[in-house]
């Protein structure tokens, strides 16, 4: 085995390769493999992978992509760890000399030890062997975080010292033949490195080549000077003057040979003089478009570009790319650029349109190369007829100007290829829809859209800054409905400007009320549609028909398999069509995995749709899709409720199990990456239509939803799914809707909802021979109550349930004990509840249920606290936490937070508490658990005021009040009001009487301990 790192990220076997996982998963790799046998904790995963935001799930994400390599090596080596887990985090246990990277280091330190013991061989042997080691750049293609990003930066940096070492090593051994390459390649590649021009001066002059020394010396002083305004340091200097030196002695002058003659060592201001006299003057000429004057943003596109012309132009022309969308920019950017580089390249300025995005009308290179001499002033008769001259000649010409050329709208490599120069003279800048490749030229530069507030500039150039001031809103949105694209933004403001009487806001309401956007984008000839169809037109039949139906899909971001089943065709073959629409940019490629579509072309899609495609067809394309993606949302389930979900819901029957094998393992993860898409299909589904999918995948994806905290997407999707099981008229499914409706109704404080939609459940279930979900709905209608402060009539239910359980087995065990056991804990009956949550831990246990384990856990640690054993309370509640850490769940982790912190304040230990009530407070804000965010601020409330910051502790219960008033939560209320009350207890006797008085009042009417506080508490006032 073979672990490498230099050059990419793979693990090498005999036979294969091993299959690493996600872009994400592989980054957890390299931070193991680059530390290998050091612990690399959870903290540090997270901070690598998501060092700006990460997701409430980012620690169970982590765990996953760890247990998924560890079984990846564990099916290559059974019985032996590669990756172990330790309690805080991970460690690689293989053995370093597997690694690439620590073979790397080790052969460098011995061979810079070699070389300062003397011995060249071993060193020059073990430095070349380091050396090899180098694929490519480090971790190449991997996401990398800040850990990872200053590995490569630093191992890049050994990398450097290493061939500096090797090329030492070739010259005391006089093979300066040797070290010149490896030194040439680092200065091309770092042109500010003093320390490879010294060696680099050395080998030029030790092989008497003096002129080339000196011309290095020039050269890293210019760079300095010009990048950095410094001049080099003394020992680059000092040997500058020793080789100066040695060349003014007649006697040590050496004699140079170059392409069979000969010439005297001298000056290479000299030289270049000589060169400049041969060429002649030459007229300047200036062909470019006239620039916009109302040119605005791109600054790090135009930064980056200049960095890069000035990196290359004294070895090569700078030969630049820019690719990009129809409208975007591209041609404005490269004449704003070219006006830009006028004043190092002012001898000529030329500019052709290529039509690459026409077969027809495309320019081949012998009719351009006419052109481009032209615009130089090479007389007609003196253009070659073939096309070899041509280019001959061509170059020739540039070779005496220095220029900046534009080659706009260009099909393909093949085209500009022949018009690019040979000499170090010229720059050129390409533009094209499609992403072009050539070894001799580089990557493209794709330019994005503009972000929003270049969008506004750009706006406002177009119909007067005042008019965008005094409406920001409105000019937000207009050109958020030009989705940030250039052309549109002109378009739609060409369109204002004509129309004085128009406010932005009219805009944008028109915009905004007319799916058609792309309308309202044009003036005279210019059309947005119009550019989007250069691109459209010239693709395959087959192509085409790809880009319409991606109008169809419902979400933003679509997978391969995904745009395979919408299409009707396999997953090879949707590649090849969607890479020919990223070459086009039609569409955008954003991880190799998934695409998306600008909003303006995703309405082009439609109309394109529309007006060629059949109803049917588009429809027989939308059944596909829904049934791919309700398959694979149904074995995501599975794992996450086995048993349960096929139980309530029918299986419908997908015929292309192959896609959903595409997707690779189908975990949480997936329906985490995917989640905004389904929520959108449930709607699509809906409203085209497909009601059996869209209820069925509601309900698939409800579990999910619900341990992650993900409330308000279960109340959208379920409201829909309602309608689309009405529609099916099909009783059990409008009941199981109903249920699951109310479930993220409790858990966002609208208890009314909740109880609407139960009661609904249970009455429509009333006569049903699906006694099992009839006795869910039931046990759920207790926990209602509960939350409405029903307390009695919640133990009531509960426990006429449990007896019911005989009828129908122990299905609804889960939710009853749980339900039960929390309305007894608020009554005080801390003896019941406590046995009942345990009989909720052991069915969990016994039927290795996670998510029921942590809960049990969680409500086991709620009632400790309550009987006063806080330190078994902590150890519970703390091992629930540990639970949903590893499993990802991240359902009522704010509850046992906040009943953590209320344990902390009972040991006295404040600080930790007030954290735990803020955690609580903030996770539930998140959710949208309204309920359990009254709580967090009481309890907050009563730790500010253990910590005597009395105002803020008031400010707390005010706070829970107005949210629990709001929420109909008696509970809570009742606590705000002690709060409050205990408040005025030191200020204003009667204010908190009459606090305490409306507290007993509903403590009362629950009939919970309280009670018993607030009458103690008013005897107390009198």
């Amino acid at each position: 085995m073979e672990i490498r790192v230099l050059g990419g990220l793979s693990v090498q076997l005999p036979a294969r390769t091993l299959h690493l996982g996600t872009p994400k998963q592989q980054a957890v790799f390299a931070m193991l493999a680059v530390q290998p046998g050091q612990l690399v904790t959870l903290e540090d995963l997270v901070d690598e992978l998501w060092p700006d935001c990460p997701p409430q799930s980012a620690v169970a994400n982590v765990r996953t992509y760890a247990a998924n390599l560890r079984r990846g090596f564990e099916t290559l080596q059974p019985g032996q760890r590669a990756i172990v887990r330790q309690r805080h985090g991970y460690r690689l246990v293989l053995r370093p000399d597997l690694i690439d990277v620590s073979l790397f280091e080790t052969e460098r330190r011995a061979g810079r030890d070699a070389l300062t013991t003397g011995n060249l061989d071993e060193a020059r042997e073990l430095l070349g062997r380091a050396l090899a080691r180098w694929h490519g750049p480090m971790l190449a293609g991997i996401p990398l975080g800040p850990v990872l990003a200053a590995r490569t930066v630093a191992t890049e940096e050994e990398r450097l010292l290493t061939v500096e070492l090797l090329a030492d090593v070739q010259l005391r051994s006089g093979r300066d033949d040797l070290a010149i390459p490896l030194l040439r390649e680092v200065v091309a590649r770092h042109p500010l490195r003093e320390p490879a021009y010294v060696l680099l001066m050395r080998a030029l002059y030790e092989r008497g080549d003096n002129v080339e020394a000196l011309a290095a010396y020039d050269q890293i002083r210019t760079k300095l000077i010009t990048e950095l305004g410094v001049d080099p340091g003394g020992n680059i200097r000092e040997l500058r003057r020793s080789i100066v030196a040695a060349v003014s002695r007649p006697s040590s002058a050496r004699v140079v040979v170059r392409d069979g003659g000969t010439s005297p060592a001298g000056s290479v201001a000299g030289a270049v003089g000589a060169v400049a006299e041969q060429a002649g003057r030459v007229d300047p000429v200036d062909h470019l478009p006239r620039a916009v004057t109302d040119f605005v943003g791109r600054e790090g596109v135009l930064s980056r570009l200049l960095a890069e012309t000035r990196r290359v132009e004294e070895r090569v022309s700078a030969v630049h790319i820019i690719d990009g969308m129809a409208g975007s920019g591209k041609t404005t950017l490269a004449v704003h650029l070219a006006r830009r580089l006028s004043d190092r390249y002012p001898d000529a300025a030329l500019f052709i349109d290529l039509c690459g995005h026409g077969e027809k009308s495309r320019v081949e290179p012998a009719s351009a190369l006419v052109t481009l001499l032209r615009q130089l002033g090479v007389p007609a008769n003196r253009v070659p007829v073939e096309l070899d001259a041509r280019v001959e000649l061509w170059r020739q010409e540039l070779a005496r100007r220095r220029s900046v050329i534009v080659l706009d709208n260009a099909a393909s490599s093949e085209q500009i290829m022949p018009l690019l120069p040979a000499e170090p003279t010229t720059v050129v800048l390409v533009t094209s829809r499609r992403r072009l490749s050539h070894p001799d030229v580089g990557p493209s530069q794709t330019l994005p859209v503009m972000s929003p507030q270049e969008s506004v500039d750009l706006l406002g150039l177009s119909v007067g800054r005042v008019r965008v001031e005094a409406e920001p809103e409105a000019a937000s949105e207009v050109v958020r409905r030009c989705g940030h694209l250039p052309l549109a933004i002109r378009l739609a403001g060409a369109r204002l400007a004509h129309r004085g009487g128009w406010r932005l806001a009219d805009l944008a309401e028109q915009m905004a009320g007319d799916p058609l956007v792309l309308h309202h984008l044009a003036q005279e000839e210019s059309t947005v549609t119009g550019a989007f169809a250069a691109s459209y037109e010239p693709l395959p039949d087959s192509t085409k028909r790809v880009f319409r139906f991606l109008g169809l899909y419902p979400g933003n971001r679509f997978s391969l398999p995904a745009v395979a089943a919408l299409t009707g065709l396999t997953v090879a073959e949707a590649r090849a069509a969607l890479e020919d629409l990223v070459d086009r940019n039609l569409v955008e490629d954003l991880d190799s995995t998934r695409y998306r579509l600008h909003d303006l072309m995703r309405q082009y899609s439609v109309e394109l749709g529309l007006r060629i495609d059949s109803p049917n067809d588009r429809r027989l394309g939308l059944a596909q899709l829904f049934g791919f993606v309700l398959e694979a949302a149904f074995r995501v389930a599975e794992t996450l409720e086995p048993g349960v979900i096929r139980s309530q819901v029918n299986h419908l029957p997908f015929g292309r199990p192959e896609l959903v094998e595409a997707i690779g393992e189908l975990t949480a993860d997936w329906l985490e990456t995917e989640r905004a898409d389904l929520v959108r299909m449930v709607l699509s589904a809906l409203e085209s239509g497909f009601h059996e999918h869209s209820w069925r995948l509601a309900r698939a994806i409800w579990r999910f939803c619900y341990i992650r905290g993900y409330f308000e997407d279960i109340i959208l999707t379920h409201r829909h799914a309602l309608s689309a099981a009405e529609a099916t008229g099909e009783i059990e499914a409008m009941a199981l809707t109903n249920n699951y409706l109310a479930s993220a109704y409790v858990r966002t404080g609208d208890n009314r909802g909740a109880l609407d939609h139960l009661t609904r459940a249970v009455d429509l279930s009333r006569n049903s021979p699906d006694v099992l979900n009839a006795a869910r709905y039931r046990a759920n209608l207790a926990a209602v109550y509960w939350w409405s402060g029903q307390l009695t009539e919640a133990v009531t239910l509960g426990f006429d349930c449990l007896r019911d359980c005989k009828v129908y087995g122990n299905v609804g065990v889960p939710m009853l004990l749980p339900n039960l056991g929390l309305a007894l804990t608020s009554l005080g009956r801390y003896e019941e509840a406590l046995r009942l949550h345990r009989l909720h831990l052991a069915w969990a246990r016994t039927n290795s249920d996670e998510f029921h384990t942590l809960n049990a856990l969680s409500h086991i640690g709620a009632v400790r606290i309550r009987m006063g054993d806080l330190p078994q309370a902590i150890r519970i509640l703390m091992a629930s936490l540990a639970l949903r850490d590893r499993t990802g769940h991240r359902y009522a982790e704010a509850e046992v937070r906040n009943d953590l912190g209320i344990a902390y304040r009972g040991l006295g230990r404040l600080v930790e508490a007030q954290q735990e009530h803020e955690v609580a407070r903030k996770l539930s804000i998140g959710s949208g658990e309204r309920h359990v965010e009254a709580a967090a601020l009481n309890e907050l409330g009563r730790t500010l005021l253990a910590q005597g910051r009395g105002g803020e502790a008031a400010d707390m219960h005010r706070e829970a009040l107005r949210l629990a008033t709001r929420i109909s939560h008696p509970y809570e209320q009742g606590r705000a009001l002690a709060g409050l009350a205990e408040h005025f207890a030191r200020v204003d006797s009667a204010e908190s009487r009459r606090h305490w008085e409306r507290a007993l009042a509903i403590f009362r009417r629950m009939g919970v301990p309280e009670r018993f506080e607030a009458e103690r508490r008013l005897v107390e006032l009198g």
